[in-house]
């Protein structure tokens, strides 16, 4: 064979090995322009829907890096990522029922309600829609028809933070709700409970910042005797902070979750610490694995839920965690 034969040879080798690699490539989509969706799409598109569905409320920072984590699974995978919300739970259920309707591929929900979003979770199953549960709903998930879960197991983060508290010497702290009915949040002061059983349970709107501050300041001018306060969610606990220096209360303060703001508290010392279940890791994992389970009939789990958390953070950490925060990632 002569150098210009063996050269076109290799040339047109190259260029086969090439096509086959961005045939495999994606996790084998096929090429698309289609960019509609939510999340949007890679270059490279599975056909796949998958309806994505929370309880958030407007404006509570926590749902962004649930959203974040959603939209870049979406993108790496090349699904079309629906993406719809209501803190109402018979609104909620309406919004699974419209995903059925629509014929998706698969549907990610958080059950913080489980009674009354169980109807239309079944609606899925039975139409044989993959169903992943996320965020809340650990214990309800397989009753109600989800193939997975991923999120934190609620009663052992709490476990877990009142033995921090209980190790510092606490005995009567106040743990704040800010939505009512949810079983997450319930499981998180029953857990703080079982540890440090001093532990009082108040009820705050969370959706109304104001009203936060206003009420706990209330409280804690009214009861002196409250040694710590764990707040829920990052911004309970920057509301928190006010009704703090509002009431002259010198209780300590501990958070589950976390924003910019709470990040940079656990860095000045306002903050003791956070347990963070990792929210967007629960967005990223939830439609990837269902892109997984449509695509290739896999079960990530092996039956069982997959943890996010408890993962702590506090003075030890908060410079590696801080930057991430910022970005929404954390």
């Amino acid at each position: 064979m002569n150098a210009r034969s063996r050269t076109v040879r290799i040339a047109a080798l190259l260029a086969a090995t090439a096509l086959a690699a961005a045939g495999c490539s994606g996790g084998g989509r096929e090429k698309s322009t289609d960019d509609s969706g939510g999340g949007g799409n890679a270059a490279g598109s599975s056909g796949y829907t998958i309806a994505f569905i929370t309880h958030e409320t407007p404006g509570d920072t926590f749902w962004d890096k649930v959203r974040n984590g959603a939209q870049q699974a979406a993108k790496d995978t090349g699904v079309t990522l629906k993406y719809s919300n209501d803190p109402e739970a018979p609104k909620q259920a309406a919004l699974i029922q419209s995903a059925v309707d629509s014929k998706v591929d698969g549907i990610a929900t958080t059950l913080v309600t489980p009674d009354a979003l169980a109807g239309a979770v079944k609606a899925a199953t039975a139409a044989g829609i993959p169903v992943v549960g996320f965020n809340a709903g650990i214990d309800q998930y397989k009753d109600l028809g989800a193939l997975m879960y991923f999120g934190s197991d609620e009663t052992l983060a709490g476990t877990a933070a009142g033995k921090r508290l209980a190790g510092q010497g606490v005995k009567h702290p106040l743990c704040v709700i800010h939505q009512t009915g949810s079983v997450s949040l319930e499981a998180r002061c029953a857990g703080v409970k079982i540890s440090v059983p001093g532990t009082e349970n108040i009820q705050v709107n969370g959706a109304d910042d104001a009203a936060v501050t206003t009420t706990l300041q209330a409280k804690l001018a009214q009861d002196k005797s409250i040694d710590a306060i764990v707040t829920l969610g990052a911004p309970q606990a920057i509301d928190t902070i006010k009704a703090k220096d509002q009431s002259g209360s010198q209780a300590k303060l501990v958070t589950f979750d976390l924003n910019a703001e709470a990040a940079q508290d656990i860095k000045d010392g306002k903050i003791l610490f956070s347990i963070d279940q990792q929210p967007y890791v629960q967005g990223y994992m939830a439609v990837t694995s269902l892109y997984l389970n449509v695509k290739n009939g896999n079960d990530i789990g092996g039956g069982n839920a997959v943890l996010t958390g408890p993962s702590f953070v506090d003075s030890s950490n908060i410079d590696k965690i801080l930057p991430f925060t910022k970005n929404n990632t954390r």
